[in-house]
């Protein structure tokens, strides 16, 4: 049975860009699309009073969201299956569930209760930090431009192992299925002590931290490169701040590739400094990866 791409919606703008985008993206890898409103109605009115005095004015609501994002996806892709659910839970914890049984997620920016100063809604930075399947948020949505154009370009950074593989696996899979280019990077930074003074030995700590760069590149990409030999590869060295090499890479692509490490046991937000700042800084959407540890 096809795991479902799941999206959340709940009739903000952010949202419907956000079904646009999960229902391409459903279409292009040929698994269904399941569209899910969170709604706390039921919790606060009760089940039997509800059903007593007919469908609250919030169920009715959610009812006719979901319907409408249903039609709108069905419009953009005719033969693609679709299931609805409204849910009587708050919406991290829906959707986190949701995850388990999902190939990934998808959520806009910002819900209807966002603030338009407010770079990253709660929602999707608590999802993106918690769920257990892939992640992806439609950073840079608030320009309908940006998010229409496409650069057949997709950006994975590659952080420390273990926590590549699946980020990695999950990148080639989507060049793959977009026939795009996959941009791989890789940022690394000289230690200030092992800066000298002298001219002609300046240069040795910077090629020696860059070649090391160079090879956990390669070899995090190894498996990836056999399994998808028609995915052009690209491979970038950047010294610097790793989120400000992706956030920069980010403008001229199509999605960007980050991974995210799932300690067993641990149960608060697990995303690290990198994902957290392209999360909320990305000019296109960011694909949040775990990997257990």
């Amino acid at each position: 049975m096809e795991l479902p791409l799941v999206v959340g919606v709940d009739g903000s703008e952010p949202s419907l860009r956000a079904v646009d985008w999960a229902a391409d993206e459903a279409a292009l890898h040929g698994v269904p699309l399941r569209l899910v409103y969170a709604s706390l109605w039921e919790r606060y009115e009760g089940a039997a009073l509800a059903q007593g005095l007919g469908r609250s004015s919030e169920q009715v609501l959610a009812d006719n969201i979901v319907d409408a994002a249903a039609k709108r996806a069905q419009r953009r892709a005719p033969d693609l299956k679709i299931s609805t659910a409204v849910l009587p839970e708050d919406a991290v914890s829906a959707l986190l569930a949701e995850g388990r049984n999902a190939s990934a997620l998808v959520t806009g920016s910002r819900g209807r209760g966002g603030i338009a100063e407010l770079l990253l809604g709660s929602v999707s930075l608590a999802v993106a930090a918690r769920a257990h399947c892939p992640v992806i948020v439609l950073c840079g949505s608030h320009d309908d431009r940006r998010i229409n154009r496409t650069y057949q370009r997709i950006v994975l950074g590659v952080g420390e192992e273990p926590g590549n593989a699946a980020a990695v696996r999950f990148a080639f899979e989507e060049a793959a299925a977009r026939y795009a280019t996959l941009q791989a990077v890789r940022a690394w930074r000289r230690p200030a002590h092992k800066t000298t003074g002298h001219p002609l030995l300046a240069g040795e700590p910077a090629r020696h931290h860059e070649q090391q760069a160079a090879e956990i590149l390669e070899a995090a990409l190894l498996d990836g490169a056999a399994d998808h030999p028609s995915v052009q590869l690209r491979r970038r060295t950047v010294e610097g701040p790793a989120h400000r090499a992706l956030l920069d890479a980010s403008s001229t692509a199509d999605l960007l590739v980050v991974g995210a490490q799932r300690r067993h046991g641990h149960y608060g937000l697990q995303l690290g400094r990198v994902a957290h700042a392209v999360l909320h800084h990305s000019a296109c959407p960011v694909a949040v990866v775990p990997q257990r540890v």
